[in-house]
């Protein structure tokens, strides 16, 4: 497995939209197994999508688990995911490894129900909502090359400079 160098704003590459996978094969699981080391050396991180390391297929990783009191589904590798319905809208802080000096107050729908594929080639369709289904749609923006500043309430108000961004192993 390898650690893959996260593109930051403003790379261009990060407005690109991506495309669907359709092919389950090796390449996939190794991308999936980088992706998914890439992600554990982040900082804190609770998602990272394909596009965020220069790969611009529609894929990500949502893991809330790190957070225990908060209902979740565990490590989900999303293929081809897609918001088949959503309600209720709720203002949250985010914070993004393709942006890491910033964070900001984002408008998300609060529950949503979520179809994908797995690593497998599966499908799966799962409620979700809260901090979860908030992870979900920022990291689907990555797909749609969207991040999370193009969604701040205000640039005036709503974007916060980070004080100090700890990477693993720093105390």
């Amino acid at each position: 497995m390898a650690t893959l160098e996260i593109l930051k704003y403003p790379d261009p590459r990060l407005k690109q939209e991506s495309v669907e996978v359709e092919h389950f094969d090796d390449d996939l699981q190794r991308f999936l197994d980088d992706l998914e080391e890439t992600m554990g050396d982040g900082p804190g991180a609770v998602g990272i999508a394909a596009p965020q390391v220069g790969r611009f297929q529609r894929i990500a990783i949502v893991d809330i688990s790190s957070k225990p009191k908060l209902v979740n589904h565990g490590r989900m590798f999303l293929i081809n995911p897609e918001i088949v319905e959503w309600d209720g809208l709720a203002v949250g802080r985010e914070g993004c490894l393709s942006v890491p000096d910033y964070t900001g107050n984002v408008v998300r729908a609060e529950r949503i129900k979520l179809r994908y594929l797995d690593r497998d080639g599966n499908e799966i369709e799962i409620d979700t909502e809260g901090y979860e289904a908030r992870a979900v749609q920022h990291e689907m923006d990555h797909l749609d090359g969207m991040l999370f500043v193009d969604r701040v309430v205000s640039r005036r108000h709503d974007l916060f400079r980070r004080k100090h961004y700890k990477q693993r192993g720093e105390r």
